[in-house]
């Protein structure tokens, strides 16, 4: 009998580390071994007395799926046996995509999702959640944690948890829970269904939502858009997109769309978007002109950054991550302005991460709305929302603009379908006539806020051309990862405020002339606070890092943002800097870097 060493990464956003059995992250296996098997009843005990505290109930409704990695289905079986144990009521889904199971949650009272997003092949994780959509916020889980390691150092934890897990009682009634799937799978796809719909429309009853839906349609002509989508054999490839397309009058062109065959690298960035850019030209070729949108989504289909043809050009281009985070934002804030027009009590904000590009601000403060920071991590950002709305705000669209992540209220996890939607609605919601009066579209509300001449026959490489210009530093760049030796993050922030105010003072690089910086704040976030002009950098600990600075001007014209990931052994620095001057986004960055490593050797 002994304890069981967890070796866990575990973050709000996910507990996870590599559970094939080998220890080797692109494993493909199917087998965890005992010790994550112990790992995955732990998880699943301290939930379940967590949930059971929460609700009071003898025997609450968890949700439980998991998306297509290998390891997934040996994972669900040992904390479904441990529900059980716990004499939780389970409904399983089966392969189930992240916005899936969250929408569907909302009929039960949590959830437990199995798995570890974009990471490579051999690791999964856990996401735990209650019914409001998303996942627990970081106090909340924080006290998961605890009673997790608490279990785990245990003398006999390793004998006890394989005990649950070979259970007689427990192996039945897991045994039943599975073979019931495939009819919870059915409710799951028809609860994201009615979801979707509401948070596409930003229309709670059924016959608005209806009468927007049929208004939508009849903006789309025949064959006029497409949707690419390259499924990279991820939990999407048994979701709702093709039927939901198809109801909309979307073509729809899928492709490695067999669940669980992945066949690239899972991260939904750049370097994998390629393919689906490759298939929309290989479409556009075969006379599918109407493939004009598509995506990726990662394994658990909650992310999905964009590529769009650019006809200027007869070619597939992928959007920056910064960029899709920008056009949802215009879209939703111009969406909200059609909605709520002649509305007086309308208080449009957006809320964001720390390292969002300050092009959003430009952007919201076109629409007269508030931007809320908050610190890197879904579960932040969409808390800052709830804040932000408790104060009488409407927050319709906010997420992670430094990786693409888009939520759509009322969703509380990103969705590519809603970022499809969002795109959709921008390029076809056009002037029409009502009651006797010209409304106006989408796309002409913004470009009368600009003061841009908006013409009828407009594309996504027009709307792309009047989004204000910033150069930011993209966050899967092998220059946006520093290796940092120092586990202490409120020392290391220390040393390099010492040696970044040693530089700003004597200008050893020559920078502050060069782009003529004339002063600087600094900006630390945490959880969802955000303090401006602070003079202690180490307060911020493990949070964001953001220094702005300025020339002339009263408002910001760059930054650099620093914060070691919650979910890997990385240290993510940025730069973002208004207008096209990509050596200044360098020189800014390369100043950061160098301050930083030298903070590093400091405090070793």
């Amino acid at each position: 009998m002994s304890t069981v060493n967890h070796n866990m990464i575990l973050s709000a956003s996910g507990w996870r580390k590599v559970f094939a059995v080998s220890g080797k992250e692109q494993d493909s296996t199917s087998e965890i071994g005992d010790t994550n098997c112990s790992l995955a009843v732990f998880a699943a005990e301290v939930f379940a007395d967590y949930i059971k505290a929460k609700t009071s109930k003898s025997n609450p409704i968890v949700i439980c799926g998991i998306d297509t990695r290998p390891t997934g289905p040996a994972i669900a079986t040992a904390v479904i046996r441990a529900l059980a144990s716990k004499k939780i009521t389970v409904r399983y889904t089966g392969v189930v995509a992240a916005p899936e199971i969250m929408a569907f949650a909302k009929s039960a009272d949590g959830f437990i999702y199995i798995s570890a997003s974009h990471n490579p092949i051999g690791h999964n994780g856990i996401k735990f959640g209650l019914n409001d959509g998303g996942v627990l916020n970081g106090q909340e889980n924080a006290l998961l944690v605890k009673e997790f390691e608490n279990l785990c150092s245990q003398p006999d934890a390793d004998s006890r948890s394989l005990a649950v897990f070979n259970n007689w009682d427990n192996k039945a009634i897991s045994a039943k829970i599975i073979d019931d799937s495939i009819e919870v799978k059915k409710e799951s796809l028809a609860a994201y269904t009615d979801f979707s719909k509401s948070v596409i429309s930003a229309l709670a009853a059924l016959p608005k939502q209806k009468q927007f839906f049929d208004t939508l349609k009849s903006f789309i002509k025949p064959d006029s858009i497409g949707i690419v989508c390259d499924m990279n054999g991820s939990a999407r490839s048994l979701s709702i997109d093709a039927p939901f397309y198809k109801e909309c009058n979307l073509n729809f062109y899928p492709f490695n769309n067999i669940p669980g065959q992945i066949v690239h690298e899972i991260i939904p960035e750049p370097e994998n978007l390629v393919h689906v850019a490759a298939k929309m030209e290989e479409l556009q070729k075969e006379g599918k002109r109407d493939a004009l949108l598509g995506y990726m989504p990662d394994c658990d289909g909650d992310r999905g950054n964009i590529v769009y043809w650019d006809k200027n050009n007869s070619r597939a281009q992928i959007l920056k991550a910064q960029e899709v985070f920008s056009l949802s934002v215009l879209s939703e804030l111009a969406y909200n302005a059609w909605i709520n027009e002649g509305n007086s009590d309308y208080k449009p904000a957006v809320a964001v991460n720390c390292p969002t590009s300050m092009r959003i601000e430009e952007i919201a403060g076109k629409f007269a709305a508030l931007v809320k920071r908050a610190e890197v991590g879904e579960a932040n950002v969409v808390n800052a929302a709830r804040e932000t709305r408790a104060q009488g705000y409407n927050v319709r669209i906010l997420g992670e603009g430094s990786n693409g992540g888009t939520i759509t209220y009322p969703a509380s996890v990103r969705d590519p379908l809603n970022t499809i939607f969002a795109f959709v609605k921008l390029l076809v919601i056009k002037d029409s006539t009502v009651n006797g009066k010209t409304k106006k579209g989408l796309y002409h509300i913004w470009c009368d806020l600009c003061n841009i001449e908006y013409k009828e026959d407009f594309d996504l490489c027009d709307v792309m051309n009047t989004l204000p210009v910033y150069t930011t530093t993209g966050v899967s760049e092998p220059r946006a990862l520093l290796k940092i030796k120092s586990t202490d993050h409120s020392k290391l922030k220390a040393r390099f405020q010492s040696c970044f105010e040693r530089s700003w003072e004597s200008d050893s690089l020559g920078l502050k002339v060069k782009y003529k910086l004339t002063k600087y704040d600094v900006v630390l976030t945490n959880g969802t606070k955000e303090v401006v002009g602070a003079s202690d950098y180490s307060v911020s600990g493990k949070g964001g890092l953001k220094i702005r600075f300025y020339t002339d001007s009263q408002t910001p014209d760059s930054f650099i943002w620093m914060r070691g990931s919650g979910t890997e052994p990385v240290f993510r620095i940025m730069c973002d800097v208004k207008g096209s001057d990509t050596q200044k986004e360098k020189d800014l960055l390369d100043w950061e870097t160098k301050l930083l490593l030298e903070a590093d050797s400091l405090v070793q």
